[in-house]
């Protein structure tokens, strides 16, 4: 038997091997860590358990990531993306637990067995998908920023869930509307301290904390711990309290800076999440419910993206934003084991479900993670039968302005909302089209009624996406002298340049680009004009700075009237 350093020390040095093969053989390194807490759990080599201190390391890694993705959010994205991370985070757990459900009790288990596997079956790890989506940088796009909302939906709905089953199998004292009232009270008076201290007592300490950067990363992580531990302490997740502690801060001029720091430490502690995961499996009868697992494998891989893509679909979001968030629930979550081990202390469960709820979370964790991770690839091959479940837009086109519109531009994000302005006031007729309903819906009635809100020229917004090509016949592409495409991804550019090519449209196509690769493939296959944000912005800040070509040198020169550039692409 080792002590302990030794243990940590072999611990390590098995998951930086892993990782070095994983890396080679370009596998996900979430699996090849959850393998080796297999490995070094009580199943395998029996080096650690779920009481050792990997557990703590663990549990921090969890509140940092959490916290990292609440200073990330935007009160702005809450609006929009809010009704429908509520309307699928809800839509998928009642789905998913009422057919869950069914089919266990069809594969022949007890009422009471069947609530536990369905309602583990029902909530997707949180942990695991922000980890992928923020190594894909996807995490501010808008299939991820959805995600992130029902996934935190999950965690709310997880702790009523968990009262609700701990009531279903107690004694006939328990009350469940009293358990439920004081769960809500907790809440209410938690969130009332919680917007008190950060309104009143947060921004003080944290500019005292900021004079040294060191301090400002040690507050971060005590600020992000303590909230977490008192979110647990009352009834909550350690994720929801660290949640709401990057939350607070996000409002903050320290944000950015605070999260930088933080990063590194995020993904060393996040290793031990995973190793712990790995080590908390239990496979002691695994063998008698291999039929079973596949079967509730296969509709945790299937149906709970299916449900995410038929509710955003009915809600006019495009095929691939829906399946790329509906691919973020194709998994059970680490509260799946939580409550399996509760359910078996309980006495309400027997080894072998708990062993069947661990098999269906290791296969669905590691599909899952390739399903996200090649997510683009496999939307591509899908495409023809996922577009099926696309609700085609009814709100027509605006009414033509003076026989139709100038400029087509595809993009209102940042850059390309700024685009858009700047060609309007120019005097040009824009239609806009973008590919997120809540956007077309806040921008859409100003622009058709006759105007911007700020005295630019008349133009239009309509719901569509770069990539559907049918879309294109309903674009008044004969009145349009240029086609211009704000979007930075490469696959929708590229789309939509051939869609244009094969409808015979005559006029000027210009497409944004991020990169010299993607620049010189657009020029390559016909764009007469590539945008480069990036590369202008950085010209831009030279000739502001008096510092660029042709700029007097030795001193600055004052920077010209008009708003700066904005270079975040779209």
């Amino acid at each position: 038997m080792h002590d302990e350093f030794t243990t940590f020390a072999l611990i390590m040095g098995l998951a930086a091997v892993a990782g070095l093969v994983a890396n080679r053989l370009r596998q996900p390194l979430i699996v090849a860590l959850i393998a080796v807490g297999v490995l070094a759990g009580p199943a395998g080599l029996g080096w650690v358990s779920g009481g050792d201190e990997l557990e703590l390391l663990a549990r921090l890694g969890i509140a940092l990531l959490l916290f990292l993705v609440g200073l990330k959010l935007d009160v702005h994205l809450i609006r929009t993306t809010g009704p429908v991370a509520l309307a699928t985070g809800l839509g998928q757990v009642a789905f998913t637990s009422g057919i869950g459900f069914l089919i266990a009790l069809g594969l022949g288990m007890s009422a009471t067995t069947a609530l536990y596997v369905a309602v583990a079956l029902t909530f997707s790890s949180t942990i695991i998908i922000v980890k992928l989506l923020s190594d894909k940088r996807e995490l501010d796009q808008l299939h991820g920023r959805i995600a992130v909302g029902f996934l935190v939906v999950q965690d709310i709905v997880v702790v009523l869930v968990m009262i609700v089953l701990s009531a279903f199998g107690g004694g006939p004292g328990e009350s469940l509307a009293s358990e439920v009232a004081l769960v809500l009270a907790k809440g209410g008076a938690f969130l009332g301290g919680l917007f008190v201290f950060a309104r009143y007592l947060l921004p003080p300490a944290l500019n005292w904390a900021a004079r040294s950067q060191e301090l400002l990363s040690l507050f971060a992580v005590a600020w992000a711990t303590a909230l977490a531990a008192v979110s647990e302490h009352l009834g909550f997740s350690v994720e929801v309290g660290a949640f709401l502690a990057g939350v607070a801060v996000a409002s903050t001029p320290y944000r950015d800076a605070a999260g930088a720091r933080l990063v590194g430490l995020r993904d060393f502690l996040l290793l031990f999440f995973f190793l712990d995961l790995g080590a908390r499996l239990e496979f002691s009868d695994a063998a008698t419910q291999l039929g079973n697992a596949a079967v509730l494998s296969l509709f945790v891989l299937v149906g709970n993206p299916l449900i995410v893509l038929v509710i955003m679909g009915a809600m006019r979001y495009p095929a691939r934003v829906s399946f790329l968030a509906g691919l973020t629930v194709a998994q059970i979550s680490e509260f799946s084991l939580i409550l399996a081990t509760l359910g078996l202390a309980l006495g309400h469960i027997d080894d072998s479900t708990v062993a069947l709820i661990t098999v269906v979370g290791l296969v669905t964790i590691g599909l899952s993670t390739y399903m996200i991770l090649y997510s683009h690839q496999l939307f591509d091959r899908l495409a023809p039968v996922l577009r099926r479940f696309e609700a085609r837009t009814t709100r027509p086109l605006p009414e033509d302005v003076g026989g139709g519109y100038d400029v087509i531009v595809y993009g209102l994000g940042r850059y390309g909302s700024h685009v858009v302005a700047a060609l309007r006031r120019a005097g040009q007729r824009v239609l806009a089209v973008d590919f997120d309903p809540r956007v077309v819906s806040d921008q859409g009635p100003s622009a058709t009624k006759g105007g911007t809100g700020d005295g630019t020229t008349e133009g239009g917004v309509v719901f569509g996406d770069a990539e559907d090509l049918d879309f294109l016949e309903t674009l008044p592409l004969a009145s349009a002298a240029w086609v211009v495409s704000t979007i930075p991804s490469a696959p929708a550019s590229l789309a939509l340049l051939h869609g244009l090519r094969h409808h015979g449209y005559q006029g000027r196509v210009a497409l944004t680009a991020l990169n010299e690769h993607d620049a010189q493939r657009y020029a390559e296959l016909g764009a007469d004009v590539v945008l480069r944000p990036f590369a202008v912005a950085a010209d831009a800040t030279c000739d502001l700075l008096g510092l660029g070509v042709g700029a007097p040198a030795g001193g600055l020169s004052p920077p010209p009237d008009g708003p700066e550039p904005d270079p975040s692409p779209s």
